[in-house]
Order: C-alpha cells, then sequence, then structure tokens
C-alpha cells in the first residue's frame, strides 16, 4: 500500500470524497514523515503541527458533511501543503532567509496563501530559502542548511530550496515557491520534482516585481494544473497581475504530433553544459521526435552583455537595500552575498539604468527566438547538483549567474516555463528538462509536460529518510 505522505493531492482528494481516508490521519502522517526527514533535510520553516491538526479537523468535519471548502469549483480541503517562507501568512514572521531581518508577524496572507486557505488546504508551515532569495541554494544565514534528499550531501538549489526538498521527500503533495531567474525551475530540477514557472501576472503575488512570479512545486504535472487552478484566481493587491482567464487547467491531454519544438542546448553564454545532462535532454528530444513533434535547433536566447547589465543593475540595486541596514544587521547577511554586492557601491546610475535596460533588450531576445516554435526545450541547469554547503554550483560570488543562462532570459519575457525531470546522472541525482511556451501559454506548457511525463518511462522511487523502517532494511 502507498504511505499516506506519497499520495497526491488528486488521490488524497478522491479518498476524502469516499471516506477512505480522513484529512486527520493524513496530516498526522505526513506530520510523522517530516519529523523522520527534518533532522537531515531541514526544509522547514514555521512548522506548526498543531495548527495543521486543527485545520485538519476541520476539514475532516467538512468532507463527513459533504460540504468541504472550494474556489471556483476547486478544492484542495484536507489536502497538506506549504509555502516558500517569502509568501506571506498571517501572523508569521518572513525572515526572507537572512538574520538581517527584524521578525515581524505578518499582518495578511499574501494572494497565494489566501487562496490555498480558501480552498481547504492544510497549511502545515512555510519552507526555507536564503538571505533575500539571492541565491540558487539551501544556504542562509537564519534557516539551518537545507540538503537535498537525494544526496543530504548536495544542495537542494534555490531560492524555493525547501519548497523543491519538500516535495521530493514527501513533506505534503503541495508546494508553492517563488522565481525571478530561475528560483523554482533550478531547485525542482536539482531534486527531481515538476514545477511551473507561469507567465507573470498568471498568479497574483504580493510584493509584484519585475519578472517575479510564484508557482506550483509537486511531484506530478497533474497536481501542479490542480493547484494553478486554485492560485491563478484574482487578487486585486497584485496590479502587475493578468486579467482573469477561467482556464480548464484539468484538461492535460495533447497531441506531440505536428508540434514545432526548439531544442537550445547551448545558452549563449554561462556555464558549459555538462556530458551527462546534455545525454538526459537530447533523450527526451528524442522521445519528442518519436511521438511526432518536429525538432529543430535553436540558439541561445541571450547573450553575455544582458546578463553583465542585469548583474550591475542588481549588485548596485542590492547593495542600496543591504547599505541602508543598521551595521549590527548588515554584517549578519551571508557573506558571500555581501562579497557579491558590495561592488555596486563603486557603480554609477548610468551604470544602474544601462543594467535595466537589458531586462528589455533580454526579454524581446527571448521573445524573438522562441516566436518561430510552438515550444523550446532546454536544459534547466547546465549542470546536476552541487555541494551543500556552496552558494552556487561555481562558488564564486564574481560569477553568480553563470548557472542560470537557461532560465533567467523566460523571467524577463514573461513566458511559462517548466521544468520535469527526465533522466539521473551516474550518481542517482535528477536531470530537469526546460518546457517553454509562448507568454500566456500556460496550459499549453503543463499539457506538454504531462505528455512528456507519460512518455519517460520509470521514474526511480522517491528518496526516503535515511532513519525510516525500509530504508534499514
Amino acid at each position: 500500500m502507498t504511505a499516506l505522505h506519497n499520495l497526491s493531492a488528486l488521490e488524497l482528494l478522491a479518498a476524502y470524497r469516499s471516506a477512505e481516508l480522513s484529512p486527520v490521519e493524513v496530516a498526522r502522517a505526513v506530520l510523522a514523515h517530516i519529523e523522520t526527514w527534518e533532522p537531515d533535510l531541514h526544509a522547514c520553516y514555521a512548522l506548526d503541527p498543531q495548527q495543521a491538526m486543527r485545520q485538519a479537523a476541520a476539514s475532516e468535519a467538512r468532507w463527513r458533511q459533504g460540504k468541504p471548502l472550494m474556489v471556483a469549483g476547486v478544492t484542495l480541503d484536507g489536502v497538506p501543503a506549504m509555502l516558500k517562507e517569502n509568501i506571506a501568512t498571517k501572523g508569521v514572521a518572513m525572515p526572507l532567509g537572512t538574520a538581517a531581518t527584524e521578525l515581524v508577524p505578518a499582518v495578511d496572507d499574501a494572494p497565494p496563501a489566501a487562496r490555498m486557505r480558501e480552498a481547504g488546504a492544510v497549511l502545515m508551515g512555510k519552507t526555507t530559502m536564503p538571505d533575500y532569495g539571492m541565491l540558487s541554494s539551501g544556504l542562509s544565514s537564519f534557516h539551518p542548511l537545507t540538503r537535498n534528499p537525494w544526496d543530504v550531501s548536495k544542495n537542494p538549489g534555490g531560492s524555493s530550496a525547501g519548497a523543491a526538498a519538500g516535495a521530493a521527500a514527501g513533506y505534503g503533495p503541495l508546494h508553492v515557491g517563488t522565481d525571478i531567474g530561475g528560483s523554482v525551475r533550478l531547485p525542482a530540477s536539482w531534486c527531481g520534482v515538476f514545477t511551473l514557472k507561469p507567465s507573470l501576472g498568471r498568479i497574483p503575488i504580493k510584493p509584484p516585481f519585475a519578472g517575479r512570479v510564484a508557482g506550483p512545486m509537486t511531484r506530478t504535472v497533474a497536481d501542479a494544473a490542480l493547484l494553478m487552478s486554485v492560485l491563478s484566481q484574482p487578487d486585486w493587491r497584485d496590479g502587475m497581475s493578468l486579467p482573469y482567464q477561467d482556464i480548464e487547467w484539468s484538461q492535460l491531454q495533447r497531441e506531440l504530433k505536428g508540434l514545432r519544438i526548439g531544442l537550445m542546448m547551448d545558452a549563449g553564454w554561462g556555464m558549459a553544459v555538462e556530458p551527462e545532462t546534455a545525454a538526459a535532454v537530447l533523450s527526451a528530444a528524442k522521445i519528442f521526435e518519436q511521438s511526432g513533434a518536429v525538432i529543430e535547433p535553436i540558439k541561445g536566447v541571450s547573450t553575455r552583455a544582458m546578463i553583465e547589465g542585469l548583474d550591475r543593475f542588481w549588485r548596485l540595486r542590492s547593495w542600496l537595500d543591504i547599505s541602508a541596514l543598521p551595521a549590527q544587521r548588515r554584517n549578519k547577511v551571508l557573506p558571500y552575498i555581501l562579497e557579491w554586492v558590495s561592488s555596486g557601491a563603486n557603480l554609477t546610475t548610468a551604470v544602474l539604468f544601462q543594467g535595466y535596460s537589458q531586462m528589455a533588450v533580454m526579454r524581446d531576445a527571448a521573445i524573438s527566438a522562441c516566436q518561430p516554435f510552438d515550444y523550446v526545450i532546454s536544459p534547466v541547469s547546465p549542470v546536476p547538483a552541487f555541494p551543500a554547503e556552496w552558494a552556487s554550483p561555481l562558488n564564486d560570488p564574481q560569477r553568480p549567474f553563470e548557472h542560470i543562462a537557461f532560465t533567467v532570459p523566460f523571467n524577463m519575457s514573461e513566458q511559462p516555463a517548466a521544468s520535469i525531470n527526465c533522466g539521473y546522472t551516474l550518481e542517482g541525482l535528477p536531470i530537469g528538462l526546460q518546457i517553454v511556451g509562448r507568454r500566456f501559454d500556460d496550459l499549453g506548457v503543463l499539457q506538454v509536460a504531462h505528455a512528456f511525463e507519460q512518455l519517460r518511462g520509470a521514474q526511480r522511487e522517491w528518496p526516503q529518510a535515511p532513519d525510516s523502517p525500509s530504508k534499514q532494511r
């Protein structure tokens, strides 16, 4: 029998409807499972078992009455879920991953938290992130080091570090992260889970910012689609959100035959794609081709000049924020980040503007390069998971962006982009395939990912906690 913590959200909801399972027993099982993993992973922040059990009991009562909570006809009632800690939940402080933050309880739920609560999800707590979300790493000056469940000597990636690690480890089926340059796709790739970085504005978020989105992080495409049906509901607080569309997120069937798919194996700059990653992505391309899609090579969509401009912009912008902190708090920020952004002190406002302008240049380049194709596929990361203690795959604050060449252009272009597992290294580490669609074609990206999910073959069993009985046998 499948362990309760390994059941998908859709399986749990079916079991609640038939009264085969109750939200209380599921919440209890998931919390017990987290307890076995957490000493090794450190993926949680503000885990609240008592509050989770109260939510589960209320959900159980609603199911008994046949009145589960719903949002736009969709329920998550009784399904364990967790949110990245920079997504506000009322009454819980947001450290933003850094010891430099003054801890003040949030006044209200951010839009993703509000929608999930309205749909009845059991919000068990938050998941970890690095300082200010500025690293593709589980390294933080506030949280204990978050590790990768596939190999705890490896990094889960970031900045949605705890969400990816928790999803892979079975901390409930529904997780939500945020992404401004690859922060849901990179950790999803390195932890072997699925994620969708939606079109900018598809999921209302607070605070909004250019390129910043929230996205579902789950083990299956269908669970991500379920979560999209709730998260994409409108919220006036996001002034950058898209006009609401009543999308049939559950309609995941899609023929691949005849689709024109661009294959991008060279991002144009950044780290070279290592051989095992390249082989896994090329194997995925072959699966698409055998299913009738037309695969055509595509050049990288951005350049070294674009990313250097973006880097200078972020250095100066971040330095202005961090340098404004009192010295006692500023000194608590991770040394890697301080070294990275401190050079911003010597940059001029002209350089800041020139760097900011590269966001629009990158946006136009990505949209133009993708326009001839229905979808574009690529590696998510050029390399698999790296040592847990490192801040990035190179661990060099002077080269902080070399690993995001495949992901960041599609934040700037506002296009939907998913990460789905497409293979494993000889060490058993997951490898992610990126699937990119045209702007606003979020459902299409989910459909193509779902088709690949059905075709890719059997996956390895999800990692087990070091002290779990089945692993000790």
